[in-house]
């Protein structure tokens, strides 16, 4: 057991060894400077995701409605998704224009 607690703490501190010899610098994979930068790059990856599924419950209604076959309860099922899906996505992209108001005020790159 203490054997595998060294050997998990060479694995950890070796790049770091690496790193204050001069050795190559790390690269950064979140390829943000500072926090307001990642904040935004993770709103934006969030907007993104929750733009996909209004953009597929879109869809969905839409084959909701055109394979109810006259069922007016199918109908107004695909109707109702649809309109709740246009109404995320305005939303959404009002969402997107308020947080790039707020980091163009704040100084943050969104």
């Amino acid at each position: 057991m203490f054997i595998k607690k060294i050997i998990l703490a060479v694995l950890l501190f070796l790049p770091s060894l690496a790193q204050a010899q001069g050795g190559v610098p790390l690269p950064n994979p979140l390829e943000a400077e500072s926090i307001p930068e990642l904040a935004g790059q993770m709103i934006k990856g969030l907007l993104g995701v929750t733009g996909a599924i209004a953009l597929f419950m879109l869809v969905w209604g839409g084959i909701v409605w055109m394979t109810s076959g006259g069922n007016s309860n199918r109908v107004e099922q695909g109707k109702n998704t649809i309109l709740w899906a246009i109404l995320g996505i305005v939303i959404i992209f009002m969402s997107y224009i308020i947080l790039n108001f707020v980091f163009d005020l704040i100084g943050g790159n969104a």
